[in-house]
Parts: structure tokens; C-alpha cells; sequence
């Protein structure tokens, strides 16, 4: 059995390969660089949108120390949430709108699946700060506005963007969902046509499943040199050493 096992991995392999190597699936509307682009599009819109609609008002309510219960609420909506019924639901609605299923369906449901940490790790990052640190800069003269975005928003950037992250990893993985009731889900197309074919895709299913994972790195990756690049060594140490706890990280 085990050899067996084994003997089926490395033609499984074998047959990747020769995936890989066969220039058809290079080029096209259906090629890996097209099928990349469109799973950093799908990754991208959702994520700006989430961040826009999630941080100000986790901002404004932690600043003010309102909101702690819909904070916490938030977060366990969040893990409740099927991504694949929210995709369905939204897939329903812009057929009958007219709207094509390939794109807004799955920004809406990744929207959804990206507010929770982005909201709860930003809301976390403002109210874990020691008080006596804004009560002090308030006797210093400073705006309710400066205290927030001089001395609030430095300390607690780690643990914001640490939200950011979580929600960047969990949306590159969750678009392939996409590829279920479209002809889109970028790289999660190759996954879901390979499992068509039954065992004649099973080289597909995993070239699929391997860029997907090197593209999750790599998202992983990039973020993290952005935050080395947007943070400021000072401001790096600053955050490690005063990182409140409680936050989706």
C-alpha cells in the first residue's frame, strides 16, 4: 500500500511537471502570469475597500473607549461567516442586477471575510494603550486628533497591521472560492477544473494548490517588508515593547 501510495505521489509529480512545462498554460486568458493577475485584483479591491470601511470607526470608537462589546461581536460574526454562502447569496443578487458573476460576488464576500480582523485588531491597537501615555500628551496641549494620530496610532501600528496581514492571508486564500460559480477565482481555476477532470486533473489540482501557496507567501512577504518600510525603527521598537494584548493576531 505504501508503495502504492508512492508510485501515485511521483507520477502526480511527474505529471505537474509536464504541467508546468507545456507553454499552453503560460499563455491565454486561462495562462498562470493572466490567472496571477487576476487573483491579485480580486485580493487587492476587497482589501482596500475593507480597510476604508473597517479602520476609521475602529479608530474614532477605540480612541473614545465606545464600542468594546461590537468590537468583540464583530469578530465572532466574522468566524461565523461562510465565505462560499456569502459568495452564493451576492452571486444571486448580480444575476439578477445583470452584473457579471466573475468579479463583484466574490469582492463582496471577501469584503466580508476581511473586515472582522482588520476592525478588531485596529480597534485593539488604539484602546490597549496605557492611558496615563494620552493623558499625559492631553496635559501636553495636544488635540484629541494629534493624541490619536501622534501618540495612539504609533504605538499601537503593530497590532494594526498585524490585522491587515490576517485579513491580506485569509483573502488570497479565499479567492479561489470564486472559481466555483464563475469563470474567474484566478488561481483557484486550475483547482476547480482539475477536480472536473476527475484523476486526469489531479497535475492541475496541485500546480493550482502550489501557486496559490507560493502567492500566499509571497503576499505574506510583501507585507512584511511594507511595514519594515513604513514603520520607522524607533517606531518599530516602540510598538514591540508597548503591543497591547487582545488582539486577532
Amino acid at each position: 500500500m505504501g508503495e502504492q501510495n508512492g508510485v501515485l505521489l511521483m507520477e502526480i509529480l511527474s505529471d505537474t511537471l509536464a504541467w508546468f512545462s507545456d507553454s499552453a498554460n503560460w499563455t491565454g486568458d486561462d495562462g498562470i502570469p493572466a490567472r496571477v493577475l487576476e487573483h491579485i485584483w480580486l485580493t487587492i479591491v476587497p482589501m482596500l475597500i475593507a480597510v476604508v470601511v473597517a479602520v476609521p470607526p475602529a479608530l474614532y470608537l477605540a480612541h473614545r473607549r465606545k464600542g468594546a462589546f461590537f468590537a468583540n461581536a464583530l469578530v465572532n460574526i466574522g468566524r461565523a461567516i461562510p465565505s462560499f454562502g456569502v459568495i452564493i447569496i451576492a452571486g444571486l443578487f448580480f444575476v439578477r442586477q445583470g452584473v457579471s458573476l466573475r468579479f463583484w460576488p466574490v469582492v463582496v464576500a471577501l469584503v466580508a471575510l476581511a473586515i472582522p480582523p482588520i476592525f478588531t485588531n485596529a480597534y485593539t491597537a488604539i484602546a490597549g494603550v496605557d492611558p496615563a501615555m494620552t493623558e499625559a500628551a492631553r496635559g501636553m496641549g495636544l488635540s484629541e486628533r494629534e493624541v490619536l494620530v501622534d501618540v495612539e496610532m504609533p504605538i499601537g501600528a503593530n497590532v494594526l497591521l498585524a490585522g491587515i496581514r490576517i485579513a491580506l492571508v485569509q483573502v488570497v486564500a479565499t479567492v479561489t472560492i470564486g472559481a466555483i460559480i464563475s469563470s474567474g477565482g484566478g488561481l483557484g481555476r486550475y483547482i476547480v477544473d482539475g477536480f472536473a477532470r476527475g484523476p486526469a486533473g489531479h497535475a492541475e489540482v496541485f500546480a493550482g494548490a502550489i501557486l496559490l501557496g507560493i502567492l500566499t507567501l509571497a503576499a505574506e512577504g510583501a507585507f512584511t517588508l511594507l511595514e519594515r518600510l513604513v514603520l520607522p525603527p524607533g517606531v518599530q521598537h516602540l510598538t514591540r515593547e508597548a503591543t497591547p494584548t487582545g488582539a486577532a493576531a
